[in-house]
């Protein structure tokens, strides 16, 4: 890998951790456990975007596991994990199929990420109550998907230029 594109991804990390410490100071959730505003996804759309998937995977479960010795557990680990793979996956074919924009991507990219956690909380405890906030974190998911998608979709935008020089380098 050339000395600009790690240097670029090291970067990509650096913001993407910043972004998950700004949101653990953000008091939302509204009382549902899960729901997060998946600050830190604006970043791996982005690089999703400049066509380094590869890369945008890397990043995203380095942040995951960075995220989780720094802020959290290994129980949050585990569902960030499956989140965050899962939202991921489903984020890469809808971009490579070119039907989607970053705003879809995103959306679709937020919902998933929660059902991934949701199967996976079913899984651990064995139950199926986790049902219950089946909607509230699809709505979430939703939402939250839509805000970093527009808020992607504008950096994309904006700046592919200048990021695709990075890209190249």
């Amino acid at each position: 890998m050339k000395t600009k594109r790690i240097v670029f991804l090291g970067f990509a990390l650096c913001i993407a951790l910043v972004l998950s410490y700004i949101e653990t100071l953000i008091p939302f959730g509204f009382g549902i456990p899960g729901i997060k505003l998946g600050l830190a996804n604006l970043i791996i759309l982005i690089i999703l975007y400049l066509d380094m998937p590869k890369e945008a995977f890397i990043v995203s479960m380095a942040r995951i596991i960075l995220v989780g010795f720094m802020f959290g557990s290994l129980s949050s680990m585990i569902y960030a994990f499956a989140g965050g793979t899962l939202s991921f996956l489903c984020m890469y074919l809808l971009k490579r199929f070119n039907r989607f924009s970053p705003i879809g991507v995103s959306s679709l990219g937020g919902i998933v990420h929660n059902m991934g956690q949701l199967m996976v909380a079913s899984f651990i405890v064995k139950t199926d109550i986790f049902a219950f906030y089946f909607p509230y974190l699809l709505l979430s998911g939703l939402l939250t998907g839509l805000l970093i998608g527009v808020i992607g979709n504008t950096i994309i935008n904006r700046y592919s230029k200048y990021l695709v020089k990075w890209r190249e380098a």
